[in-house]
């Protein structure tokens, strides 16, 4: 009779799991660099390539870290979500343009308006991998310590920028150095 059981009971102890698993959201992918220190980075600025941009350049703001690239179907998406709010001058939005060819970033850029305070190069995906990045587009808010303060991977909703950006901006922005 008991081993009939043992049976039953591991199926019921599979659909536990199985059901809380179709619970969980799959955009939501932790990432071991929240509350730590952002990957430092110097990178060519992909409107001038002959300068760089240091993550020491931004240290004492809260900014805005998008990973995007021309080839990326998802950032068409959020690309206008991208562009009101940095119509709105809350923070410096810097773009990681992630395994993408220059010219093609660049003319995607001035195709579909240009949110980034700067973009950065990471054409072999160094910094990506550095960062933890799955897949483009992924976006991070960087406090002014320099710390990752939240990731979000997938394509910025405005439903997103008013419930999580913009309420966590405002905090970390009213926090002193």
């Amino acid at each position: 009779m008991f081993k009939y059981l043992i049976p039953l009971f591991l199926f019921i102890g599979l659909a536990v799991f199985l059901a809380l698993g179709l619970k969980l959201n799959p955009k939501d992918i932790p990432s071991p660099l929240i509350d730590k220190a952002a990957p430092a980075f110097v990178l060519p600025i992909l409107a001038n390539p002959e300068k760089s941009l240091a993550t020491a350049d931004l240290k004492g703001q809260v900014w805005l870290f998008n990973v995007w690239a021309s080839w990326c179907v998802s950032c068409r998406d959020e690309h206008p979500v991208l562009i009101q709010l940095a119509k709105q001058q809350i923070l410096p939005i810097i773009g990681l343009n992630y395994k993408d060819e220059s010219d093609a970033a660049n003319l995607w850029l001035e195709k579909h308006g240009n949110p980034y305070q700067l973009s950065i190069m990471d054409k072999d995906g160094r910094t990506g991998i550095d960062y933890g990045v799955y897949g483009v587009p992924e976006t991070f808010v960087i406090d002014k310590h320099g710390v990752i303060r939240y990731k979000h991977t997938g394509p910025v909703t405005p439903a997103d920028v008013e419930r999580v950006f913009l309420p966590l901006i405002q905090k970390l922005q009213a926090e002193t150095v």
